[in-house]
């Protein structure tokens, strides 16, 4: 049996008892179209190129494996900061723990409620993105989320937001399975924060379209975590206009498996996008970054920044694309990703890509692994800093390159303050 015919068998298994939620026409005709193209290409196998490194197998089976929930005595994410917080728990939307979703600049909807209008701007942009992103890679579970994402938001900004908005996802039920589904739409010269944070569910299965303007900018701060035994696939989808910002990090701690996949398409002149990570696990951890960034305007500007902490048996997985199509003249792109491992046992796969159609570009990518380095130790320890502490500083210094992709101050020191954290725990 052919690896197609394999993928499309277990597919139908997995949707043998799905429908697709209901909703209103655009919306529905939207999730249909995704549902066929998920029979059409199949669910991710082993085999194929993209997941060769990472198994899909628990993210695409019937029922989502038990999770743990994980109780923490931390300060809750962002608390320290003047956010409008939107809850999730378990994939469902909890308006008594979430503020009002009204602010200056700024409408936000539930995925539901906007779906039920004949007339509604999402309907340009639902699944948009990510039928877009599925060209040259498919990327069936987000084509699965589409279809059957059954909660999310739609946020319309029309101009500069002060507040951040924060996604908050919370994890109760040690069997929850979510698919959550948000659009985000910049118009021209606006400017939003979007913070995102928790473990969510047992099994989370997320899609965040971004349609960034014109001179618009869309600045994207995520933290994931700490339920161990969580597994999540995520997808990011961007479109970025004349001039525009686009900047996201991402900080994961724990985790038995985690793929982040990113998809960035530079549209209009002169845009710039960003996109980076930092991750530190130790025993069954699987964590994977996925990024495929497209330039197909002049004088744009990409970066990939990803930084990877592995011990005990942990694995870390980098796949990292710049496409540069003919007429993307005067192309800066720019790709790094590096891996710390604190022991023999660990791994770091790495598949860094360029493909450049122009003759006047500047791009450049690197992959480096490696362990703590013994002068530098040598040097802390000889100056009565105890080996583990100092391999900790030296561990927050290697993460450093990518927290500091982050441009508000306070957010940047409240990541690395998690990290300390883990790190400090972990020494314990």
């Amino acid at each position: 049996m052919g690896l197609l015919d394999v993928k499309q068998e277990a597919t139908a298994q997995r949707l043998a008892d799905v429908s697709v939620p209901e909703s209103g026409a655009w919306l529905s005709a939207a999730r249909k179209d995704a549902l066929a193209r998920v029979q059409t290409m199949g669910l991710p196998h082993a085999r194929d190129e993209y997941w060769k490194y990472t198994r899909p197998d628990t993210l695409t089976q019937a029922s989502a494996p038990d999770a743990a929930v994980f109780q923490s005595d931390e300060a809750p994410m962002y608390d320290t900061v003047d956010r409008l917080q939107i809850v999730f728990v378990d994939g469902v939307f909890d308006a008594e723990a979430s503020d009002d979703l009204s602010g200056e600049n700024l409408v936000i909807e539930r995925l539901a409620e906007a779906g039920a209008r004949d007339i509604h701007w999402a309907k340009e942009l639902y699944g948009t993105l990510e039928l877009a992103g599925q060209t040259p890679v498919e990327r069936p579970l987000a084509a699965l989320n589409t279809a059957l994402a059954t909660d999310g938001v739609v946020i319309h900004v029309t101009g500069e937001v002060s507040c951040p908005v924060n996604l908050s996802y919370r994890h109760k039920a040690t069997n929850s399975d979510a698919i959550l589904h948000h659009v985000v739409k910049l118009d021209s010269g606006a400017k939003l924060t979007l913070l995102e944070n928790g473990p969510a569910a047992a099994r989370f299965n997320k899609v965040l379209e971004v349609d960034v303007a014109d001179g618009a900018e869309f600045h994207h701060v995520r933290a994931q975590g700490r339920d161990h035994e969580r597994r999540a696939v995520t997808h990011t989808f961007a479109r970025l206009g004349t001039e525009s910002v686009f900047k996201s990090f991402t900080l994961t701690v724990n985790g038995v498996l985690t793929r982040n996949e990113c998809v960035i398409e530079l549209t209009g002149d002169d845009a710039i996008a960003h996109v980076a990570g930092a991750c530190v696990g130790d025993g069954d951890f699987l964590h994977d970054d996925t990024v495929f960034v497209t330039h197909d305007a002049q004088r744009c500007e990409s970066r990939q920044v990803f930084k990877k902490v592995l011990r005990d048996g942990a694995t870390g997985v980098f796949q990292g694309k710049i496409l540069v199509q003919p007429d993307a003249q005067k192309t800066d792109g720019y790709q790094i990703s590096q891996s710390l491992l604190l022991d023999d046992d660990s791994q770091f796969l790495a598949k860094p890509e360029l493909e450049i159609y122009a003759d006047d570009v500047a791009c450049s990518h690197g992959s480096t692994t490696g362990a703590i380095d013994e002068e530098g130790l040598f040097y802390l320890r000889a100056r009565g800093v105890p080996k583990d502490i100092a391999t900790d500083l030296m561990t927050l210094a290697f993460l450093a390159e990518a927290v500091e992709e982050i441009e508000d101050e306070a957010l940047e020191a409240e990541m690395l303050n998690r990290l300390e954290g883990w790190l400090t725990r972990r020494r314990g």
